[in-house]
């Protein structure tokens, strides 16, 4: 829409600038939306064959740990902490995963 400055030129609004930031607006709704479905979701993994399994939410916090009984047997500490290390990592990155898949179609709707 044009209006006239006190000068008697012509001003032009910006084209697209008021869609951009409704865009903008838009976006970051999904994104809230998406990192609170995150907190819901849950990646697992395992080690040492299924004798250790962790959950990791979306949002990377590990709400559960289940060790195998078994696996106490030994009395190994070291090959225990191995396993924990390597299920911990693996389902961090499995959770890092998800988020950017969920993540990952948002940014195409970037209007820059």
């Amino acid at each position: 829409m044009a209006k006239r400055s006190k000068h008697n030129k012509i001003q032009r609004k910006q084209p697209g600038a008021g869609g951009m930031m409704g865009q903008i607006q838009a976006l970051q709704e999904q994104m809230m939306a998406v990192q609170a479905a995150l907190t819901e979701e849950t990646v697992e993994a395992t080690s040492g064959g299924g004798v250790i399994k962790v959950v990791v939410t979306g949002d990377q916090r590990v709400v559960e740990v289940k060790i195998d009984p078994v696996i106490l047997e030994d009395k190994d500490a070291e090959m225990l902490e191995d396993m924990l290390l390597s299920a911990f990592n693996t389902a961090l990155e499995k959770s890092k995963a998800l988020a950017a898949e969920k993540m990952g179609p948002l940014a195409g709707g970037l209007p820059f």
